[in-house]
């Protein structure tokens, strides 16, 4: 019986060393500034700056529009990647249009910067001051492919 428990002990020695470990160097760079091109649309966003607030530039055919800060820049984590949104235009009688960034997880580990694929979507959120208006779907997606870069830099 201590024979078996021996041996038994012993291959589970074996196969505990085999089990891949982190080294101690391995460090995970997690970026904070991403540049991003799509369809007549270009993103800047970055997590932290100089006045220490997250900023995010939105550029399109007809208007570059900056924020800052987390008022401006919503920024939720899932599963899927961190969701950035913010508001392109908003109006007090026929709704807004938020962007949101899909923000995968990137680890840059040794280099600073790295290429990233990812989408936007542009949401439309109808609303009408008249309430029959405002019945059946009242939200529209719109997705748009983007590709750019996340980088690690020193604010």
């Amino acid at each position: 019986m201590q024979t078996r428990n021996l041996i038994g002990s012993f291959t589970l020695g074996i196969l505990l060393t085999t089990i891949p470990v982190l080294s101690a160097n391995a460090l995970e760079v997690v970026p904070n500034l991403y540049q991003f091109q799509g369809k007549n649309v270009s993103i800047t966003y970055s997590t932290t700056s100089f006045i220490g607030k997250p900023l995010f530039t939105y550029k399109d055919k007809q208007q570059t529009l900056n924020f800052t800060g987390n008022e401006q820049i919503r920024s939720v984590e899932t599963e899927i990647g961190t969701l950035v949104t913010v508001t392109i235009r908003k109006t007090v009688d026929t709704g807004s249009i938020l962007f949101t960034l899909v923000l995968p997880r990137v680890n840059l580990e040794n280099s600073n910067s790295a290429p990233v694929e990812t989408k936007g979507i542009t949401t439309t959120n109808r609303f009408s001051v008249i309430p029959q208006f405002n019945r059946g779907q009242t939200q529209t997606y719109t997705i748009i492919p983007l590709t750019g870069t996340a980088q690690s830099v020193a604010f």
